[in-house]
């Protein structure tokens, strides 16, 4: 009898009625306790394999955060809503369909955990069944839940999101970004902050001055509440209310669960900063006591809801001694790829483009993927009417509409999350950062959550990033850098610098149908630079090698962006013999091409626009030094800029981009010989 009243199979829970079905009290706290329970008897064999060595790393627990936990996450559609947990929402997991063993496993870190070992004991998801995958930067998880929402309401589904952060987490920048393009945007999340007066040891107090945190919403234009968190009922209803509130008028939500956490930070932690007198106060409510009170209250003897607990223990117990069993992962087996195979080739349609500059090409790149994939959708910032700032999406608000073309707040970090969500769910998202400067705002959304998405979850972050970038226009400091020595130090991320309007064409196409996340560096002095035609046959595969433009034995040049074109008018002004070379992908290099260069000349010369530590120049030099070092007979030189901001005055730029004078002077030594 009870067995079949409490039953949690993975079948019967993904079949549980959901929103918009509600269930009655009497119907949810026999299955709310035995999950609450299941959660708590979980962190209690965690903690015990943590003291015996099986469990590693930040074991954090559940306990006191049950109700929220569960409470929150019965009404969600498995693998159609979009949900965003944390650390402490095990219950939330298994509510959701993961078995008790995946997650052991998970603990565990064996050879069957579901990230196969590759991330830590909390930071797991589904991506495939729309729960995003963890990561320790807690805000940043917001606007990925945000951006998946939008996208399958964008393909004509009713998902809704549930979105979690902590009172910590709150005071995040990424946390009000979210919300905030969540609210102008209308997309319907639901931001749910579990506030257990901590976090790590830092007391609220230390976090915000306002009363609530729910009275945040009111900055948004939308509505917020405060509740209690010990209470599930409470929690599911009110959830249940805001889903049919937003099923109605598609904005988000806050709530506020004012919950507890009955031990430290994880595992390790003892707490010894909470008092006694506030840890009474604190198990006065304790949810699991609550629950199990109001499970009394729904017609379960004492006999029976000890039969269901005893179930529970042992379920978890063997659970346990079933994971211990698993062997360890083998790095031959389970250590993964980082970059996603190339997808499938599609037939492209051939383009022909006559008296094209890089601005030109750019444009013409944007529109001919517009016109082709109605997936596509831009975003960024002044890229509507606007057209962007140097005019590079002139026309695509008026050809492609508001709905494909999306200016978007100054939140260059939450909506960079916002796009790897989207792409999730059906999007194609090419953002625009208005400067590659701007883009150090969205760091961790780039390199340690886009760039690491195929490696964590295993599935392609299909996303387009454009940054404008460079010099020599007297833009200053925080308008002119490249960051190539930044971005190409994240694995996972492809990195395109293309120099002429034929290169940009193609790094723009072969960017976007390319299954990892893709920053194409735009030179701004390139926009207006050579004219030529554009001949594009359709074939982006073909398009990714590096580009040498000029023909000698005598030298080896590797240049970036506008630097190619300059050292080419040296060479070309002075005949030198001489090849020169733009990698083009700068992330995975493809370096076989430049390494039989070197081995025909015997001699490198790096030139880059960045400072000398600032670009990549260092690593091309320390990769040819290694791979082709017998060939080498000089010491390979670098022609970079001063290892300090771009200047502002014309003059001071001028003398801090290298010139054509100390390149030919650093060609000319190194030849031996002078011009001709």
């Amino acid at each position: 009898m009870i067995k079949t009243a409490v039953d949690t199979s993975q079948k019967r829970i993904l079949t549980l009625p959901r929103f918009p079905e509600k269930l009655t009290r009497t119907q949810f706290y026999p299955l709310a306790y035995r999950f609450m329970y299941l959660s708590r008897q979980m962190d209690e064999k965690l903690k015990e394999l943590f003291r015996k060595g099986y469990v590693k790393g930040t074991v954090t627990l559940s306990a006191g955060t049950e109700a929220t936990s569960i409470g929150m996450s019965f009404p969600f559609r498995p693998g159609h809503d979009v949900l965003s947990l944390l650390h402490r929402d095990l219950g939330a997991h298994l509510v959701q369909g993961v078995t008790l063993l995946s997650l052991m496993c998970q603990f565990i870190a064996n050879d069957k955990s579901p990230t196969h070992g590759r991330e830590g004991n909390v930071h797991h998801g589904n991506a495939a069944m729309r729960r995003l995958p963890m990561i320790s930067h807690l805000g940043d998880m917001l606007s990925l839940a945000v951006g998946a929402v939008f996208g399958a309401r964008r393909n004509g589904e009713d998902a809704m999101g549930l979105a979690i952060v902590g009172d910590g987490g709150s005071s995040t920048g990424d946390f009000h970004e979210s919300l905030n393009i969540a609210s102008v945007r209308r997309i319907p999340v639901l931001f749910l902050i579990e506030n257990n007066h901590y976090a790590y040891s830092t007391p609220t107090r230390f976090q915000y001055n306002c009363k609530q945190l729910s009275d945040r919403a009111a900055g948004y234009g939308i509505e917020g509440q405060t509740i209690d968190g010990t209470d599930a009922w409470e929690v599911y209803t009110t959830v249940c209310n805001a889903l049919e509130t937003m099923a109605h008028d598609s904005m988000p939500r806050l709530v506020e669960c004012m919950t507890l956490r009955l031990e430290g930070h994880a595992a390790y932690d003892k707490a010894e900063y909470v008092s006694q007198e506030e840890r009474q106060q604190w198990l006065k409510r304790e949810p699991i006591m609550r629950a199990r009170i109001a499970l009394g209250g729904c017609g379960f003897s004492e006999e029976m809801i000890a039969a269901l607990e005893a179930e529970v223990v042992d379920e978890v117990n063997a659970t346990a001694r079933e994971a211990l069993q698993y062997g360890r992962p083998s790095p031959q087996v389970h250590l993964g790829p980082v970059y996603a195979p190339p997808e499938e080739r599609i037939s492209l349609p051939p383009l022909r483009f006559e008296h094209a500059r890089n601005l030109n090409a750019v444009n013409a790149a944007l529109d001919y993927i517009m016109q082709h994939f109605p997936s596509a959708c831009l975003f960024g910032q002044d890229i509507g009417v606007y057209g962007s700032a140097f005019k590079s999406c002139r026309g695509l608000y008026e050809k492609y509409g508001a709905e494909r073309v999306m200016d978007m707040p100054l939140a260059e970090s939450a909506t960079t999350g916002l796009c790897l969500g989207a792409s999730q769910t059906g999007v194609l998202p090419i953002m625009e950062f208005q400067f590659a400067d701007f883009a150090t705002e969205a760091v961790t959304q780039l390199g340690l959550n886009a760039g690491t998405w195929y490696f964590r979850t295993g599935r392609p972050a299909r996303i387009l990033f454009r940054l404008p970038c460079g010099g020599g226009i007297t833009l200053g400091a925080f308008h002119s850098g490249e960051f190539d020595g930044l971005w190409t130090r994240f694995p996972g991320l492809k990195i395109f610098y293309p120099v002429t309007p034929q290169e940009m064409f193609e790094a723009i196409v072969a960017g976007f149908m390319d299954p990892n996340p893709c920053l194409v560096f735009e030179h701004k002095l390139l926009y207006g630079g050579r004219q030529e035609t554009i001949e594009f046959n359709g074939d982006y595969t073909a398009v990714c090698r590096p580009r040498k433009y000029t023909e000698g034995d005598a030298l080896t040049i590797i240049a970036f962006g506008a630097m190619v074109e300059t050292v080419r008018a040296v060479v070309e002004k002075h005949n030198y013999s001489v090849e020169v070379w733009n990698p083009f992908i700068l992330n995975p290099l493809h370096l076989d091409a430049l390494i039989e260069s070197v081995r025909r000349t015997g001699r490198l010369l790096v030139v880059q626009e960045s400072g000398e530590t600032a670009g990549m120049g260092d690593r091309i030099i320390s990769l040819v030094c290694r791979k082709a070092f017998d060939a080498l007979s000089s010491a390979p030189r670098l022609v970079g800029a001063p290892d300090a901001p771009v200047p502002f005055a014309k003059e001071l730029e001028s003398s801090h981009i290298p010139d054509s004078a100390k390149i030919d002077q650093e060609i000319a030594m190194m030849m031996g010989a002078t011009s001709e």
